[in-house]
């Protein structure tokens, strides 16, 4: 049986969707459950999935685009209002802690409401963290570059862009979030990966596919595909069965689970 698991509770892009949901993914590792990125709706999406309160031991934002964390505020007021009693930490580029403990200043979401402990932790590139036996380790990645060289003069902000290598018990999965070219990935391809979760917005999708062709890879899973590629999905699928080559992939739904490891 697979030690692990994968609930894609959003796999849409920056757009406005009515069926894909924003970026949102619970990843289970043993007794271990991660969240990574909190676009809307996933309050719903988690409450509709029946899962406990505690369930999720860590949150993990990648970046601090709204389609990757415009979910979190209701998903905290769901803890609260729930009755959620586990200390959960969420980890995130530096720049975001303090406006996001604002809003939920700003919405009365306060401390002192917590019937548990709220903790934030900034992500540096290369330092791990460690959850029970699972492993994380966030890489810098170029997502927001061009918008660091087009507005950091007038918004001098740090612009961090993170994917993840999430590892447990000999099996190793590389989580992309958003990329901003495909040789971004490069750290997580180090050694060789049983599952890449990887998204299909921000460049031509031959690129992506062309340089994961041949890459020690056991499973694909492609998300966050931009609108064009979505609503020709047919033609996209059929460009990945000729360009990826013998690596068995897929394009995940939302609420789709996948058993991996």
């Amino acid at each position: 049986m697979s030690c692990c698991h994968l609930k894609c509770f959003g796999v849409g892009d920056g757009w406005p969707s009515g069926e894909r949901g924003h970026s949102a993914f619970l990843y289970r590792f043993g007794d271990v459950q991660l969240l990574f990125d909190c676009g809307e709706p996933v309050s719903g999406s988690f409450k509709a999935s029946g899962a406990n309160y505690d369930a999720i031991d860590r949150i993990f934002l990648s970046h601090l685009n709204f389609d990757h964390i415009g979910g979190l505020f209701m998903l905290l007021q769901g803890f609260w209002l729930e009755g959620r009693t586990k200390d959960l930490t969420i980890h995130l580029p530096a720049e975001g802690i303090v406006p996001i403990r604002q809003l939920l200043d700003a919405g009365y979401l306060f401390e002192e409401l917590l019937p548990f402990r709220l903790s934030f932790d900034a992500l540096h590139k290369g330092e791990a963290v460690s959850i029970g036996g699972v492993r994380v380790t966030p890489f810098a990645n170029t997502h927001l570059d061009s918008l660091r060289v087009k507005f950091q003069a007038k918004h001098p902000q740090a612009f961090e862009a993170f994917s993840f290598l999430i590892e447990h018990d000999g099996v190793r999965v590389g989580h992309s979030a958003d990329i901003g070219a495909p040789e971004d990935l490069v750290p997580l391809l180090k050694k060789p990966l049983d599952l890449l979760v990887s998204e299909l917005a921000h460049f031509e999708a031959e690129k992506l596919f062309d340089y994961l062709r041949g890459q020690a890879i056991k499973r694909i899973i492609f998300v966050h595909l931009s609108r064009k590629y979505w609503d020709n999905f047919d033609t996209t699928r059929r460009l990945a069965e000729v360009r990826v080559g013998g690596i068995p992939h897929s394009f995940a739904h939302a609420g789709e689970e996948i058993l991996f490891g």
